[in-house]
């Protein structure tokens, strides 16, 4: 049986915020050269990348269990995989039909 990987919600959504961060700080930082709050402005950009850089480690490893669970299923379920496979094909198919 295969086990469940537990999701994080909010995950996905809390490694794109910290992205948008580091690029926001990024640009202040250019922007402000070497302004009067330029050590500062370094020292949160730095911080917002090391914990964007924790995120995307973190998203890896869930991709990374997903597709283990999932290579473990195809492998335990081969004719299920083929009917699941070939019903999205034929709906997608006709989603593409239609337009």
């Amino acid at each position: 049986m295969i086990e469940k990987i537990p999701t994080q919600t909010g995950t996905r959504e809390q490694l794109m915020s910290d992205l948008k961060t580091v690029i926001h700080d990024a640009e202040a930082w250019l922007r402000n050269g070497g302004g009067i709050n330029g050590e500062e402005l370094k020292a949160k950009f730095e911080t917002t990348l090391a914990r964007a850089k924790e995120g995307v480690a973190h998203y890896q490893e869930s991709v990374v269990e997903a597709a283990k669970a999932t290579d473990e299923y195809v492998k335990e379920n081969p004719w299920k995989s083929v009917g699941l496979g070939a019903a999205v094909g034929v709906v997608i198919g006709m989603l593409i039909a239609r337009k």
